[in-house]
């Protein structure tokens, strides 16, 4: 790989900061806008125009030793909360742990608690258990959560968040989940255990 580049990339909202080196150790850089109708993606699109290719053209893999991407734009979106209207489908009994969290607070004294604002925008408790160890002590049931998706379709849920007890151990009931989410239609999709 002595004849290729190494590029780093940083993409936000509104620029994408990209740095190639080349096969002699020269450092290039590009700024280009994150979005644009001239190109799908601005850090693919900047490393085709440091290699010297058309836009449409491949980037050809033994020209490129490493690529690395780093972005604040999904760390944004949670600050500002701008993502896609959320949903979270967790274990039968802690549908409010979320919002109980762990009961700290700026001031022990305050008579007016500022609650922070959650993730999500419905929540729904799964009738499921998996034991300490991974063991199933009550079977997934399915059909609650295939109509809980389904309505959310409806409302304009556009991503579905499954945090299920003791799947890190065992996620078969969460992976069970994710397939029902693809199903009913959902892109966006995210179980705790991976």
């Amino acid at each position: 790989m002595a004849n290729s580049w190494l590029f780093a990339a940083d993409r936000g909202g509104t620029f994408t900061d990209l740095i190639g080196i080349d096969p002699k150790g020269r450092i290039h850089s590009r700024k280009l806008r994150s979005e644009s109708p001239a190109y799908a993606d601005a850090a693919i699109a900047g490393i085709r125009q440091l290699l010297q290719l058309a836009d449409d053209e491949p980037i050809p893999p033994d020209q490129v030793t490493a690529i690395r991407i780093g972005t604040t734009v999904a760390t944004n979106a949670l600050l500002e909360r701008k993502g896609e209207p959320t949903a979270l489908l967790i274990t039968k009994g802690f549908g409010d742990l979320l919002e109980i969290g762990n009961q700290s607070r700026p001031d022990i004294f305050a008579l007016a608690i500022e609650k922070p604002e959650q993730l999500y925008q419905q929540v729904s408790e799964v009738n499921e258990r998996l034991d300490a160890s991974g063991e199933i002590i009550l079977d997934l049931d399915e059909q609650p959560i295939i109509d809980q998706l389904q309505h959310w379709q409806k409302q304009g849920i556009g991503a579905i968040a499954v945090a299920l007890m003791h799947s890190w151990i065992n996620p078969i009931h969460e992976l069970r989940i994710g397939e029902l989410a693809v199903a009913a239609g959902f892109k966006q999709i995210s179980l705790s255990h991976q």
